[in-house]
Order: C-alpha cells, then structure tokens, then sequence
C-alpha cells in the first residue's frame, strides 16, 4: 500500500494540527491493515508516536503524548488521522505514517514491524 502523510505545518505552543495518512492507489484500502505514526526531530532516532490496530478497536500511544494526541480511522475513506493538541515545541519533528497488514488488535510499535512508509510532513511548534 502507498502513503500519504499530510497537515503539517506551523503552529504556536498550545495550538492543534490535524495529520492524515492517506492510502492512495484506490484499489487498495486499509481495511486490514495497522496503522501507526511516528516521528523523526533533527539529529534524533525515529520514534513512536501512535498506533491504532486494522479495526480501530485498539490504539496505543508514547507516554510523551498520551492526553494530547489521538489517532483515529475511516476506513471508507482509507484514511488515518492524528489529532494532535497542546503542541509543545518539542513535539517539532517530521511525522511519518507506516501501515502493515495485520488483522490482530494488538497495535505495532516497533518501526520494524512496519512494511509501508509514507513521505513524512513537517510539523514546527514555535514558542
């Protein structure tokens, strides 16, 4: 499956941004597939930000966002989002979205365990 990150952009501390993650080859859908996103600051290993399993029953979160963010489905319209509030500056990074087919509801944390990428959107908090 091909991805598609987008919704960056930037935003003053305490302000929200909205990410979807989009499949867009149209014959396939993410039904089946988990979905998680994560992040990559200069200079840093990328790391987890979020992850919801193929049905949506489960989501699992980084301790450094839990209450802040929320990721989300709509599998008609082959989309993942994040909701992302309370932006700190340091949650300045680029965001990425992976998706691997999976129909268990146990959520993926690991960038390892991740088959798909998409190209990654900037998100800048200011102070």
């Amino acid at each position: 499956v091909q991805l598609q990150a987008s919704g960056g952009g930037l935003v003053q501390a305490g302000g929200s941004l909205r990410l979807s993650c989009a499949s867009v080859a149209s014959e396939r859908s993410f039904r089946g597939y988990a979905v998680g996103w994560f992040r990559q600051a200069p200079g840093k290993e990328r790391e987890f930000v979020a992850a919801i399993t193929w049905s949506g029953s489960s989501t699992y979160y980084a301790d450094s966002v839990k209450g802040r963010f929320t990721i989300s489905r709509d599998n008609a319209k082959n989309t993942v989002y994040l909701q992302m509030n309370s932006l700190k500056p340091e949650d300045t990074a680029v965001y990425y979205c992976a998706a691997k087919y999976y129909p268990v509801d146990t959520a993926l944390i690991s960038t390892s365990r991740y088959s798909s990428w998409g190209q990654g959107t900037q998100v800048t908090v200011s102070s």
